[in-house]
């Protein structure tokens, strides 16, 4: 089953980032995908970050801005439901080609849905 886009929550907490980190991800040379299933809720929460080791406040931002997007596309057709998904950016994500970091971003959320993560509740935070 695949969320809706009407259905995907913004992360924006610090301790919903926490609670995700805690959960199962996927690295892959343009981005890390965070993955963790939520209490309850039916929605699929999405955050983003990157550290200043990706670069300047420019860079981050354009890196953040391309993983809006790829989630925008991608997450209506591979996230799980209930879930929360944190992208961290990497240090090739402002520089990477749109097509292979689309593709990295797909092969993640793809991973995590067939991992134990969609099949498993993980206890308290």
């Amino acid at each position: 089953m695949s969320a809706t886009p009407s259905a995907v929550k913004r992360l924006k907490k610090r301790r919903e980032f926490l609670y995700v980190a805690k959960g199962e991800k996927a690295v892959r040379a343009g981005v890390v995908i965070q993955a963790r299933r939520r209490d309850g809720s039916l929605h699929c929460g999405v955050g983003f970050t990157a550290t200043k080791k990706v670069g300047n406040a420019v860079i981050r931002n354009r890196a953040k801005r391309r993983l809006r997007e790829t989630a925008r596309l991608l997450l209506p057709l591979h996230g799980q439901p209930g879930f929360d998904y944190v992208f961290i950016a990497r240090a090739t994500t402002p520089d990477r080609d749109w097509s292979k970091l689309v593709d990295d971003v797909e092969t993640a959320l793809k991973r995590l849905a067939k991992s134990g993560t969609a099949g498993k509740t993980n206890e308290k935070a």
